[in-house]
């Protein structure tokens, strides 16, 4: 006597109902809703990324924030403008040293 392949205990639990709605259901979630799990990977990344971005600005506005204290110093000002800026008084000349690394060299087309 040979067992058909209704009789066998695989099938009967793939063929109960509750079984096949859960897969139903489960397969819907996770491949075809609109809020589906590979659409929630993909905002959650994008959300950690725009979380990393969020520090970084915040970092940088505090550093922009401590320059901005340490501008209101005439000292501080005269400071910024000469390394910034290359700006001098009437009595000084002003060297600027380049070495051969430091500076991106410029491809000349022919």
């Amino acid at each position: 006597m040979t067992k058909s392949y209704k009789d066998k205990s695989w099938f009967k639990f793939i063929s109960n109902k509750y079984v096949l709605v859960l897969l139903f259901f489960s397969t819907w979630m996770i491949f075809l809703d609109n809020y589906s799990y590979f659409d929630h990977r993909f905002l959650d990344k994008q959300i950690n990324e725009l979380e990393d971005n969020k520090k970084y600005y915040q970092d940088e506005i505090r550093k922009d924030q401590e320059n901005i204290k340490q501008l209101k110093n005439p000292e501080q000002i005269e400071k910024y403008a000469r390394e910034k800026y290359y700006m001098k008084k009437d009595s000084e000349d002003i060297y600027l040293i380049e070495f051969e690394g430091d500076t991106i060299e410029k491809n000349v087309s022919k």
